[in-house]
């Protein structure tokens, strides 16, 4: 005869949380021409044009501005894209990575 198996199979509860965001930051220099960083901000971070001007014209009066929020290595990513374009150009564009709080 088979043997019955008998027991309780408990669940365990697994949660599971967003991963944190991280902002990537854009500086102003004396250096970047503004339609280069609008390029930069419509093709690697896809932005509308609209958006990509608006936000060249805070970095430019207020010296920086987060130009968005992504996973870590989406946000590594970009920023290193648009610096190897910049560096191709000769612009000393500088972003940053940072975690949200």
């Amino acid at each position: 005869m088979a043997k019955e198996q008998t027991g309780i199979r408990e669940r365990q509860r697994i949660d599971t949380a967003e991963p944190r965001k991280y902002k990537v930051t854009i500086f102003n220099d004396d250096f970047t021409t503004m339609a280069f960083v609008v390029m930069i901000l419509m093709q690697v971070f896809f932005k509308s044009e609209a958006e990509a001007e608006a936000l060249m014209l805070k970095v430019h009066h207020s010296g920086m501005a987060v130009v968005g929020r992504y996973s870590y290595d989406v946000a590594v990513s970009k920023v290193q894209k648009a610096t190897a374009m910049a560096e191709a150009e000769h612009y000393p564009l500088r972003f940053s990575v940072e975690p949200e709080e």
